[in-house]
């Protein structure tokens, strides 16, 4: 039983694996918006990962979201996972999937209510507090980027 339970998860580690794969090598969302609401850039000193994150919002939906992100495997799938994830959203939805990926990172249960969909592959980032920075910059990098981060959310 155990051993069928061990192979279940290694592949499931090679299913995580090939989609944070698939993210670095094809990332999403680099195309340059002509007319960006705002842009923010970001910088992980510990590793030296730079990203770029630009939007266009209308009233309080998140149209367009443009990421450019130079560094690991890591941030760059997670900048690419966020590109797919965000458009579409209004500011209050893309806030509580921020806080959902900083809480999965902390190893909090995520709200039910929040579909990580890919994001769910970086999960095991936590094992590696390190790296969890990588995984986040994308996030806090769009966090900084959204209109009224200071007031309530």
């Amino acid at each position: 039983m155990a051993d069928r339970e061990d192979r279940a998860h290694l592949q499931l580690d090679d299913l995580y694996r090939e989609v944070v794969l698939d993210h670095y090598r094809r990332p999403r969302g680099r195309q340059p918006l002509s007319h960006p609401s705002c842009s923010v850039e970001g910088f992980n000193p510990s590793c030296g990962d730079q990203i770029h994150v630009a939007l266009t919002i209308d009233g309080d939906r998140v149209n367009e979201l443009q990421v450019e992100c130079r560094g690991c495997s890591i941030s760059v799938a997670s900048g690419s996972m966020m590109a797919e994830m965000v458009p579409g959203h209004d500011v209050a939805e893309v806030r509580r999937l921020i806080e959902a990926v900083k809480g999965m990172m902390q190893g909090k249960e995520p709200d039910p209510a929040v579909d990580l969909a890919d994001l769910e592959a970086l999960a095991g980032v936590r094992k590696f507090p390190v790296r969890v920075k990588c995984a986040l910059l994308a996030w806090t990098t769009l966090e900084e980027a959204l209109p009224g981060i200071s007031g309530p959310a």
